[in-house]
């Protein structure tokens, strides 16, 4: 029997505030244990929340870059449920009145586009953190309540997704927007982007969807492709061998690369929601949706159309280059006195990226943009090599130096002194007399290896253009 796959993705974006999502408590990450609460994160008798606006405009401002419609009356409610990191035994989130829904997000496909819905987009705060130490004899646990309260955005596609691929290319292009606007730094490692797939089986060509698994503790866009691969393929050799799929909650064990019953999948009534009676409902004017939507950025889509047409670059260096918000603003910058815009994305494809691991980091590279675009005029102008320029830049990565002064210092100016360059490639034929016969008699190859004593000769220095044309004229 034919199946195919239907996903849907759940995504946990943590809003980069200063401040909890109701109270005044610090989110930073990395604090001592317990340091960051006070008694409205804590869940302490007769204490109430206040919404943080900055965290209502970010999740509005997510909302409106992934085409949601923003409600102008949304509301929280209590989500019940009975766990050690939970101090309040209830969440405060959103459930029938969600800030933004009915949104999209596009991916791209071997076929073309694909529109993958956005179902809703919600704000919920966060809860604390299990701690399990390895203390030889005996089964501790410990609770650190420090990200009780921190504030996020759960944004819930559509079962739009068909392959594992798509879920990872969704994932990906929805990380890059979040950064892009600025709303979180979606560090997967601190637990700022967290995701939950759900994935049913259904036979091919049928409109009904077959029992859902939700599986859990995915800490990379790479787990999460594997989990969905590896689920796959279990739910597909049960359904062969007649065997039903429970709708149940699963983790990823990413030592043995399988997944694993946890508990049965709640429903939306096994948390008893209730409208949460200690804050307001939500209220925002057209107004103040419109201002928010003036402060978006051109967002990674837009930016890869902008830099293909405005720059004529192909199609892949515009994706590269636009990855991050911080590597296509140094393009711009590198590229703004006048450089062929194809030279400037070759060079830092090439040359930078081998030298910077996080491009969101762009701001601490010891290279500016204005140097490199300095540096890059030289290679133009000919005062150096392009091989002389990778060395220059190195020097430039490591020190922070501009490329004038190590050029001076060192003494790299290309030699363009054709009389300087004929004494060269003189001295390389006299001493090289079977590879000029060979070139005479029609070895393409022994050219190439003249050019190369001249250059070497010269130690890279010579102007190759040069040394081409003198060194033909002369064994013509």
């Amino acid at each position: 029997m034919a199946f195919e796959t239907v996903i849907g993705l759940e995504v946990h974006v943590q809003l980069n505030t200063r401040s909890k999502i109701f109270c005044g408590c610090s989110t930073q990450f990395g604090s001592a244990p317990n340091s960051q609460t006070c008694p409205v994160c804590l869940g302490l008798p007769g204490v109430l929340p206040v919404l943080n606006k900055e965290a209502l405009r970010k999740a509005i401002l997510a909302g409106l870059a992934l085409h949601c419609y923003v409600s102008g009356y949304s509301k929280f409610d209590r989500k019940n449920y009975f766990y050690p990191d939970l101090p309040k035994s209830y969440q405060i989130s959103q459930y029938d009145k969600p800030i933004c829904t009915e949104g999209f997000l596009e991916i791209k496909t071997e076929t073309g586009k694909k529109r993958i819905g956005i179902n809703r987009l919600h704000l919920e705060e966060d809860a604390g953190k299990n701690v399990h130490p390895d203390i030889p004899g005996k089964e501790i646990s410990f609770v650190d309540f420090n990200r009780t309260g921190v504030p996020l955005i759960e944004i819930v596609s559509e079962p739009d997704i068909s392959t594992p691929d798509e879920a990872h290319q969704y994932l990906q292009n929805l990380k890059s927007i979040m950064r892009y606007i600025e709303v979180s730094d979606c560090n997967m490692e601190e637990g700022s982007l967290r995701c939950d797939v759900n994935i049913s089986l259904r036979e091919k060509g049928s409109i009904k969807l077959g029992e859902k698994v939700e599986i859990k503790n995915l800490n990379s866009f790479k787990a999460v492709k594997m989990a969905l691969e590896y689920e796959m393929s279990r739910q597909e050799q049960l359904l062969d061998e007649g065997e039903k799929i429970l709708q149940e909650t699963r983790l990823w064990d990413a030592d043995k690369n399988i997944t694993f019953g946890m508990r049965s999948k709640e429903e939306a009534h096994d948390y008893r929601y209730f409208p949460e009676p200690d804050l307001p409902p939500i209220i925002v004017s057209d107004d103040y949706i419109e201002e928010i939507r003036s402060t978006l950025p051109e967002l990674p889509k837009e930016k890869k159309t902008r830099f293909i047409d405005q720059y004529a670059l192909p199609e892949y260096d515009a994706e590269i280059l636009t990855s991050t918000k911080q590597l296509a603003d140094y393009f711009e910058e590198v590229a703004k006195p006048g450089l062929n815009p194809k030279k400037v994305s070759n060079w830092i494809m090439s040359e930078l990226l081998a030298r910077v691991e996080d491009t969101e980091e762009m701001q601490s590279f010891k290279v500016s943009p204005e140097q490199l675009a300095r540096l890059l005029k030289l290679i133009e102008n000919r005062t150096i090599s392009g091989k002389i320029a990778k060395t220059v830049f190195s020097e430039m990565v490591e020190r922070g130096s501009d490329p004038e002064e190590i050029i001076e210092r060192e003494g790299l100016q290309q030699v363009t002194d054709s009389s300087e360059i004929e004494t060269l490639i003189d001295t390389i034929i006299k001493n090289n007399p079977q590879s000029v016969a060979d070139y005479k008699s029609g070895k393409e190859k022994a050219l190439k290896y003249l050019v190369g004593q001249v250059m070497r000769e010269s130690r890279g220095k010579a102007n190759p253009q040069m040394v081409n044309e003198i060194l033909l004229n002369k064994l013509k």
